[in-house]
């Protein structure tokens, strides 16, 4: 059973990112993981995230571009 975690931030609010170099803002959270698997696959398993934590849509930007983002707690 996938016990679910209170998420950290809130909707509005601005993060950075503690490893890459990039901010943005919280539009939406997905108390566990909600993407497709060939995602979550394609990150590497040495720092692949656990599925059974928060993830935050970001409207996400870093020195180059803006892009939307899927980040784990």
């Amino acid at each position: 059973m996938i016990k679910i975690r209170t998420a950290r931030f809130q909707i509005g609010q601005i993060v950075r990112h503690r490893v890459f170099s990039f901010r943005g803002v919280i539009f939406d959270i997905d108390p566990v993981f909600d993407n497709t698997e060939e995602w979550w696959l394609s990150i590497p398993e040495d720092v692949r995230p656990h599925k059974d934590q928060p993830f935050y849509h970001l409207l996400a930007e870093n020195a180059d571009t803006e892009y939307v983002a899927y980040v784990s707690e």
